[in-house]
Protein backbone atom coordinates (compact mmCIF):
# COMPACT_ATOMS: atom_id res chain seq x y z
CA UNK A 1 0.00 0.00 0.00
CA UNK A 2 1.31 3.64 -0.71
CA UNK A 3 2.48 6.10 1.91
CA UNK A 4 0.51 9.18 2.34
CA UNK A 5 1.39 11.84 -0.12
CA UNK A 6 4.59 13.82 -0.24
CA UNK A 7 2.92 16.00 -3.36
CA UNK A 8 0.21 17.10 -3.59
CA UNK A 9 -0.58 15.60 -6.84
CA UNK A 10 -0.65 12.03 -5.29
CA UNK A 11 -3.09 12.69 -2.98
CA UNK A 12 -5.70 11.08 -5.11
CA UNK A 13 -3.41 8.27 -6.62
CA UNK A 14 -2.31 7.25 -2.89
CA UNK A 15 -6.81 7.59 -2.19
CA UNK A 16 -6.86 5.10 -4.77
CA UNK A 17 -4.34 2.61 -3.99
CA UNK A 18 -5.75 2.61 -0.04
CA UNK A 19 -10.11 2.50 -1.26
CA UNK A 20 -8.88 -0.57 -3.75
CA UNK A 21 -7.07 -2.19 -0.79
CA UNK A 22 -10.47 -2.61 1.16
CA UNK A 23 -9.07 -0.89 4.31
CA UNK A 24 -11.06 1.74 5.37
CA UNK A 25 -8.88 2.34 8.57
CA UNK A 26 -5.90 2.80 5.42
CA UNK A 27 -8.09 5.59 3.27
CA UNK A 28 -9.19 7.41 6.79
CA UNK A 29 -5.59 7.93 7.28
CA UNK A 30 -6.00 9.95 4.63
CA UNK A 31 -7.97 12.76 6.11
CA UNK A 32 -6.65 15.53 8.40
CA UNK A 33 -8.67 15.45 11.87
CA UNK A 34 -11.64 17.44 11.58
CA UNK A 35 -11.76 17.07 7.88
CA UNK A 36 -14.66 16.84 6.00
CA UNK A 37 -16.53 14.63 3.86
CA UNK A 38 -19.31 14.70 1.07
CA UNK A 39 -20.92 11.42 0.29
CA UNK A 40 -23.37 13.42 -1.21
CA UNK A 41 -24.09 16.94 -2.77
CA UNK A 42 -25.05 19.30 0.82
CA UNK A 43 -24.21 16.54 3.40
CA UNK A 44 -21.11 17.30 4.82
CA UNK A 45 -19.59 14.74 7.15
CA UNK A 46 -16.74 14.57 9.81
CA UNK A 47 -15.15 12.50 11.72
CA UNK A 48 -16.75 8.75 12.53
CA UNK A 49 -19.82 9.51 10.50
CA UNK A 50 -17.65 10.64 7.52
CA UNK A 51 -15.25 7.24 7.43
CA UNK A 52 -18.39 5.16 7.82
CA UNK A 53 -19.91 7.24 4.61
CA UNK A 54 -16.38 6.38 2.88
CA UNK A 55 -16.63 2.60 4.15
CA UNK A 56 -20.03 2.48 2.51
CA UNK A 57 -18.35 2.77 -1.13
CA UNK A 58 -15.77 0.78 -0.02
CA UNK A 59 -18.53 -2.21 0.73
CA UNK A 60 -19.50 -2.38 -2.78
CA UNK A 61 -16.52 -3.76 -3.22
CA UNK A 62 -15.57 -2.27 -6.75
CA UNK A 63 -12.13 -0.20 -7.43
CA UNK A 64 -12.23 3.15 -7.74
CA UNK A 65 -10.21 4.81 -11.29
CA UNK A 66 -9.16 8.51 -10.61
CA UNK A 67 -8.09 11.08 -13.19
CA UNK A 68 -6.50 14.38 -11.45
CA UNK A 69 -7.49 17.17 -14.06
CA UNK A 70 -5.91 20.34 -12.14
CA UNK A 71 -3.73 20.46 -9.15
CA UNK A 72 -3.28 23.94 -7.89
CA UNK A 73 -1.14 24.92 -4.28
CA UNK A 74 -0.75 27.99 -2.69
CA UNK A 75 1.97 26.95 0.38
CA UNK A 76 0.88 24.03 2.28
CA UNK A 77 -2.77 23.71 0.61
CA UNK A 78 -3.57 22.32 -2.67
CA UNK A 79 -7.35 22.82 -4.88
CA UNK A 80 -7.58 19.40 -6.20
CA UNK A 81 -9.70 18.61 -9.17
CA UNK A 82 -10.20 15.09 -10.01
CA UNK A 83 -12.70 12.60 -12.29
CA UNK A 84 -13.48 9.44 -11.20
CA UNK A 85 -15.30 6.74 -11.22
CA UNK A 86 -16.62 3.32 -9.46
CA UNK A 87 -17.66 0.38 -11.70
CA UNK A 88 -18.39 -2.97 -12.40
CA UNK A 89 -20.86 -6.06 -10.82
CA UNK A 90 -21.72 -5.87 -7.82
CA UNK A 91 -24.23 -8.25 -6.07
CA UNK A 92 -26.93 -6.25 -6.80
CA UNK A 93 -26.35 -5.77 -10.71
CA UNK A 94 -24.14 -3.20 -12.36
CA UNK A 95 -22.80 -0.46 -10.62
CA UNK A 96 -21.85 2.91 -11.80
CA UNK A 97 -21.10 5.63 -9.83
CA UNK A 98 -18.71 8.64 -10.96
CA UNK A 99 -17.88 12.30 -10.51
CA UNK A 100 -15.81 15.31 -10.46
CA UNK A 101 -14.18 15.38 -6.95
CA UNK A 102 -13.38 19.03 -5.54
CA UNK A 103 -11.08 18.26 -3.30
CA UNK A 104 -8.83 20.55 -0.91
CA UNK A 105 -5.72 18.97 1.15
CA UNK A 106 -3.25 20.22 3.07
CA UNK A 107 0.64 19.16 4.09
CA UNK A 108 0.79 18.49 7.47
CA UNK A 109 3.93 19.03 9.92
CA UNK A 110 5.26 15.64 8.87
CA UNK A 111 5.10 17.04 5.22
CA UNK A 112 2.69 14.42 4.44
CA UNK A 113 -0.34 15.87 2.26
CA UNK A 114 -4.49 14.89 3.85
CA UNK A 115 -7.49 15.99 2.79
CA UNK A 116 -8.52 18.76 4.59
CA UNK A 117 -12.46 18.67 2.25
CA UNK A 118 -13.19 15.94 0.18
CA UNK A 119 -16.53 16.61 -2.44
CA UNK A 120 -16.57 13.83 -4.74
CA UNK A 121 -19.46 15.47 -6.16
CA UNK A 122 -17.61 18.78 -6.91
CA UNK A 123 -20.42 21.01 -8.05
CA UNK A 124 -23.69 19.15 -8.64
CA UNK A 125 -26.56 20.43 -6.83
CA UNK A 126 -28.28 19.37 -3.79
CA UNK A 127 -30.62 16.33 -4.94
CA UNK A 128 -28.47 15.47 -8.27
Amino acid sequence: MRPLAERPEDVAPVFADRFNSGDPAAVAELYEEGAVFVPSPGTPLTGADAHAANARFMALGLPIKVAPRHVYTSGDLALLIVDWVIEGEAAEGPVRVEGTATDVARRGPDGRWRYVLDNPSGTAASGA
